[in-house]
């Protein structure tokens, strides 16, 4: 079988969700093509006017930060509590694996730097160890499970604590060029994972998890849903431009921890050592790895 690449960034048809138009370039760098016409000015009103509909004066959190200590955790951090004035909340759900140095600095880093109040949701090591096999062996994507928690337990959370404000990074789909419509509302996307747990319950109790570990990091549909937000849609997102952020701040990159084969930086997904065995299975199964990607 013959495969596509893009003219422009070489990037293979093998990934999942791939698009391209006539010409062979693909839809993530048409996406990127299409900041050249965007009033990024009027966007950061909008994203203003948001922050004045949720912000509080009474000390109350007005917003949740889902983070995990990276540049782009930095970036977030910065954006609502520094230039928006926000109180946030930030969120992180860990995992058991081995922390690199630099990943255990930016963690305390971001709540040192910004002043930000900060939970840890970690799933027990068990069921961590079980949700990862059972994704591994079954499907190829070992983190199938807790990349569902990272999306629904910080919204689960805000719910929990009346905070009706939720702000993800990166619309992924968009900027890696899965859809080419351009939109800041992440609510729709998170309530489909909860619903995608729901849908594929009886598959993971077959495998292995129990029905309350599976309704552990689904929302309740009892409560109103937050607004969750993609920074994305607002701000022109760049690793490098996050990065400079962030450093100014006091965030660490990898320079003489570890040089990681496959990787061609030192500041991308930089938290913990096991992570890498995650990029690297993007080989087997697509082609390409996070040299190209």
């Amino acid at each position: 079988m013959k495969h596509k690449y893009c003219k422009k960034c070489l990037m293979p048809d093998t990934r999942p969700g791939s698009n391209f138009n006539d010409e062979g370039v693909c839809q993530a760098c048409l996406n990127y093509e299409k900041r050249k016409t965007i009033d990024w000015e009027k966007r950061e009103k909008e994203l203003e006017k948001l922050c004045d509909k949720y912000r509080r004066d009474d000390g109350h959190y007005d917003c949740v930060i889902p983070v995990s200590g990276g540049k782009d955790s930095h970036f977030l951090a910065y954006t609502m509590k520094i230039k928006m004035g926000m109180n946030p909340l930030l969120i992180t759900v860990g995992d058991p694996f081995t922390k690199t140095k630099a990943g255990l600095s930016n963690f305390r880093n971001l709540e040192d730097s910004f002043g930000c109040n900060h939970i840890l949701f970690n799933l027990s090591t068990d069921l961590f160890r079980r949700a990862t096999r059972i994704a591994f062996e079954e499907t190829g994507e070992a983190l199938k499970f807790i990349e569902y928690a990272i999306y629904t337990i910080p919204t689960l959370l805000a719910q929990k604590f009346d905070i009706p404000f939720v702000i993800f990074g990166e619309n992924s789909a968009y900027e890696y060029g899965s859809t080419d419509k351009d939109f800041y509302l992440a609510t729709p996307v998170v309530k489909s994972i909860s619903d995608k747990l729901e849908k594929d319950r009886e598959w993971w109790i077959e495998k292995g998890l129990t029905s309350d570990e599976v309704s552990s990091i689904q929302l309740d549909m009892n409560k109103p849903l937050p607004e969750v937000i993609y920074m994305s849609y607002f701000k022109p997102w760049s690793s490098v431009t996050n990065l400079g952020i962030a450093k100014k701040y006091g965030f660490k990159d990898l320079t003489h921890e570890w040089k990681r084969e496959g990787c061609i930086e030192d500041f991308e997904q930089i938290d913990s050592i096991g992570y890498i065995t995650h990029l690297w299975l993007k080989y087997p199964k697509f082609g390409f790895q996070r040299t190209s990607d």
